[in-house]
């Protein structure tokens, strides 16, 4: 559940930017769904769920795992994000490479972008 402002200009903004789509909407809370992932944006409330834009930083990193990470950012970036690090990079990891990068939507969330790669179980 992601806290934004404006729970309608913010689907908007994933709808057009990342491809979601809406699954419903009571107008101050929504549900999304983003390539089969589904989540949802919340309106602050008085008790405690603050937005990024209030408190001046990040409230969650979303990470996503998707087959084109790559454009995943681009569309994005595209759309008004910012992208954070150097963009998507390879990563050495304990199971091979990593494909992985990330941005910054216009709500202030984190959102980091990869491969599959991790998904899969890997042997202590």
């Amino acid at each position: 559940m992601l806290a934004v402002e404006d729970a309608p200009a913010a689907a908007h903004w994933y709808i057009s930017a990342l491809g979601a789509s809406e699954l419903w909407s009571l107008g101050s809370v929504i549900g999304l769904d983003c390539g089969g992932a589904p989540f949802i944006l919340h309106e602050p409330t008085t008790e405690g769920f603050s937005s990024p834009a209030a408190v001046g930083q990040t409230t969650v990193r979303v990470e996503v795992f998707t087959n084109d990470p790559d454009g995943f950012v681009q569309k994005a970036i595209a759309a008004g994000a910012v992208v954070t690090g150097d963009g998507v990079r390879d990563h050495d990891a304990p199971w091979g490479v990593h494909r992985q990068g990330g941005f910054t939507d216009p709500f202030g969330h984190v959102w980091l972008v990869g491969d599959r790669s991790p998904l899969q179980k890997f042997p202590r």
